[in-house]
């Protein structure tokens, strides 16, 4: 077992390595064979209130560091990255169940973000507008939040609290972080670790790992945080956003979604069926950005559904230590049980099972179903694992109609021989990112990130940074003499 999980099963407060002083531990769990890798006694509320305070002290002084010397931080947090990669990849395979294609997937996807945290430090920009009052000069500067609180999930726990905790540093704020519990250590402390070896000032990062049945909202009710970074499911995302609105907090939300891969009658089947593999399975899944359904043109539906069903079962399931292993476990027993039901409720329902997989503890195989009824709410729903739902369709009125008949709007991906058909069909679909003949999963670190209706508030990733985790501040000088009215 790694050292990572015994050295680092600790909170992280005020530069401090230390346990918890909760009642009870959160058992950290190998979710392929339920080896115990780590126990984590509990952050308490005064925990998340001391982390808060200790961020809220350092970040002054951090605003006030001249950003090419916060560059730094990063470079060097990028190096430690590099360096310790083989390392990290064994701690994702083991806490998530990740693949060793997962791993290598997230950690690329992990040093591109830091890499442009590099490069944030330097792009807040203030401006000069003009006034109607003679003699007054406006200037309106970028300047830290202060505090933000981030909230991670476990599907890509590494990658996407670097996401959040990286730019918002690299901007001048301070961050206190809380991890899933069921990634306490690629989520939280190592993250903290990383940032601690490239020389970040004491105080500035903070990690609590704890759960809601301890803390209730005070993670998010702390006077101290002014945005509330959160990523998960849209029931949780939507409490997130409530208890924010309350206390006049912002909230950055990415959340679910139920993406759909669509196969028009001019596609490259072939192609089609490999980009759709893809983003129903990659990490079992569990991807927020993953195409729960594929919609296929009813004139070549026979053709790509035998295709497409038989690379469904070529896909080995197994140890995710095994390189050639491409589904892994799901992250916990609930989640198993959860996917297991779906497929129950849609045979219920009268799908048929072209691949029905069975579930051995968290190892849950594919499932391939079509002939749901259309007025199923299962179309409607987001489904974390390895199910897909086929969908036939006549002509493109009917694939849009489909496409959009979901409370989420996240990702998606449309497949054509006409680059610019694929334009049109992408531009009616009510989403915050649509791809033209590829896949469904993809995140870069300079393009806008995020969704419409349920899947979430906000974006992430380059300029959008600056609307995240920074805020605007006009002062005006008066370098004449105005007038006043009394």
């Amino acid at each position: 077992m790694s050292s990572y999980f015994t050295d680092l099963a600790q909170q992280y407060i005020d530069g401090e390595w230390r346990p918890g002083t909760g009642s009870w531990d959160i058992i950290d769990f190998n979710p392929y064979d339920g080896e115990k890798l780590a126990s984590i006694t509990i952050a308490t509320v005064d925990e998340v209130d001391e982390a808060y305070r200790a961020a809220a002290r350092a970040q002054g002084e951090w605003a006030a560091t001249n950003p090419y010397a916060r560059r730094a931080v990063f470079e060097k947090a990028l190096r430690v990255v590099e360096e310790r990669e083989q390392e990290i990849s064994e701690v994702i395979v083991a806490e998530l169940g990740g693949t060793r294609l997962k791993a290598a997937f997230e950690l690329h996807l992990a040093k591109e973000f830091l890499r442009e945290a590099v490069h944030l430090a330097l792009r807040p920009e203030g401006r000069i507008i003009p006034s109607p009052v003679d003699g007054k000069e406006n200037r309106v500067y970028r300047v830290p939040v202060g505090v933000v609180g981030v909230i991670s999930p476990f599907n890509f726990p590494f990658l996407l609290s670097l996401k959040s905790v990286a730019p918002a540093l690299a901007l001048g704020n301070a961050v206190v972080l809380k991890p899933h519990q069921n990634t306490p250590i690629v989520g939280g402390s190592l993250v903290a670790k990383i940032f601690e070896e490239a020389g970040l000032p004491t105080g500035l990062l903070n990690v609590v790992i704890t759960d809601i049945a301890e803390i209730g909202d005070a993670f998010i009710e702390h006077p101290v945080p002014k945005v509330i970074s959160f990523t998960g499911s849209d029931k949780v995302g939507r409490h997130v956003a409530t208890v924010c609105a309350s206390h006049f907090k912002r909230s950055v939300l990415e959340l679910g979604g139920n993406s759909a891969l669509v196969v028009l009658d001019d596609a490259d089947l072939d192609y089609a069926v490999d980009a759709a593999v893809f983003s129903r399975f990659v990490h079992q899944g569990q991807v927020c950005m993953a195409a729960n359904r594929v919609l296929v043109d009813r004139t070549v539906a026979d053709a790509f559904t035998e295709r497409f069903v038989a690379k469904v079962k070529s896909l080995k399931v197994g140890d995710p230590r095994d390189p050639e292993t491409v589904i892994g476990p799901v992250i916990n027993s609930s989640q198993a049980e959860a996917l297991s039901g779906t497929v129950a409720q849609a045979l219920a329902e009268g799908a048929t099972a072209l691949v029905h997989g069975r579930a051995t503890d968290n190892l849950v195989e594919p499932s391939v179903l079509t002939d749901l009824p259309s007025d199923s709410a299962l179309l409607r729903q987001e489904v974390f694992g390895p199910v897909v739902f086929l969908v036939p369709f006549d002509g493109e009125e009917e694939a849009v109609r489909l496409v959009n008949d979901t409370p989420y709007g996240l990702s998606g991906a449309v497949h054509t021989a006409d680059v610019e058909r694929g334009v049109a069909f992408a531009k009616r679909i009510d989403s915050g990112m649509f791809h033209v003949n590829d896949g469904t999963v993809h995140d870069e670190p300079i393009v806008p990130f995020g969704g419409e209706k349920h899947s979430g508030l906000g974006r992430l990733n380059g300029e959008t940074m600056l609307d995240a985790f920074t805020t605007m501040k006009w002062i005006s000088v008066q370098h004449g003499r105005s007038g006043f009215p009394f």
